[in-house]
């Protein structure tokens, strides 16, 4: 696959690692930044060429697909010329600021079918992929109760950077910068929700226009119920924790690691320790997932995989956090999540 990169945003640390890593495999054609000194220096660093241009990504005969890592504020005029040039997309999360324009951006991907795949790179993990596995088979019976938590930090001078945590930039706060990529992964192993009750705030400990907390009651389509607790006001923060309660049993995947607790007293456990992001240092994890997030986007371009998460799945987790913000806004009521 050959790549071009655009944009060196808060998520590029992993991302050039993985790259790095996968040289021989994917092949970067360029790197593109606004400001170019900036891109100038970076391309120097990483031994990669420039596009001066967004144009002359879409222009190049040889860049196959793009890796989009700019805010996504910036998104919509890109996505737009990539997809009129036919070139394939791999783009941090979230799509978009709102579920509307989310959907407009993944409508645009299909209308001109150029492949979209959104860097929710918790799927890739090995516990992750262990327990969708067993409850596509139905191992732990019927999922009764999901409980999510994201007791995360992020401080002061994280939210002091321009745009951080602000609507116009980042389209809101914890839910669709941080949580995000936990609720994607709860919603790919657990199946759609129906309607939410949620509560949505900003702690003292922050100075931020959006949220820093987030908590929600769940109905699911299949008959579970769940609740949601999501933050970056929790010190000095923890890892993240998905429970799912069966009938046959229950298992707990906390960062990478999975634990199951069957009713005839078995306990098992798979996966990885590994660091998550969840406390200062944002990016205090492992470039592994990212790798296998690219490399997965590569065999979907070549017909041998089917993406881990498209751009058409990943409006779930913006139809998620739409309710919950919508319900937030009013008072707590109880909303049902939108059609799509």
């Amino acid at each position: 696959m050959k790549l071009a990169v655009i944009g060196l945003g808060m998520a590029a640390k992993p991302h050039v690692a993985a790259l790095k890593q996968l040289e021989g495999r994917v092949e970067v054609t360029g790197l593109h930044m606004r400001n170019e000194a900036r891109r100038k220096a970076a391309a120097k660093d990483y031994g990669w060429p420039t596009f001066d241009s967004i144009d002359a990504i879409a222009a190049d005969p040889k860049t196959d697909a793009a890796l989009i890592l700019t805010p996504p504020n910036a998104r919509r005029e890109i996505v737009e010329k990539l997809t009129a040039a036919g070139k394939h997309i791999l783009m941090e999360k979230p799509i978009e600021r709102s579920l509307g324009a989310a959907i407009e951006l993944v409508e645009m991907t299909e209308n001109a079918n150029v492949k979209l795949g959104i860097v929710f790179q918790h799927r890739a993990r090995q516990g992750s992929l262990r327990l969708a596995q067993m409850l596509k088979d139905g191992a732990l019976g019927e999922i009764a109760m999901v409980r999510t938590n994201v007791p995360w930090w992020r401080g002061q001078d994280y939210y002091d950077q321009p745009g951080r945590g602000s609507f116009a930039q980042d389209g809101g706060g914890v839910l669709i910068t941080q949580a995000i990529h936990v609720l994607d992964l709860m919603l790919s192993l657990c199946g759609p929700v129906q309607a939410v009750q949620a509560m949505l705030t900003t702690s003292r400990l922050h100075r931020m226009e959006a949220e820093d907390f987030a908590t929600a009651g769940l109905i699911y389509e299949n008959g579970a119920v769940g609740s949601v607790v999501a933050t970056t006001a929790s010190f000095p923060g923890d890892v993240e924790s998905i429970c799912i309660d069966g009938t046959l049993g229950s298992a707990k995947l906390e960062a990478g690691e999975l634990t199951l607790h069957w009713r005839d007293g078995r306990i098992e456990a798979f996966g990885e320790e590994s660091q998550s992001g969840g406390g200062a240092d944002p990016m205090d994890f492992p470039c592994d997932w990212h790798r296998a997030i690219i490399e997965n986007f590569a065999d979907h371009l070549e017909g041998k995989a089917d993406l881990l998460a498209s751009g058409r799945q990943a409006l779930e987790v913006h139809r998620l956090i739409d309710a919950m913000t919508r319900s937030g806004n009013r008072d707590g009521q109880q909303v049902d999540l939108p059609e799509i």
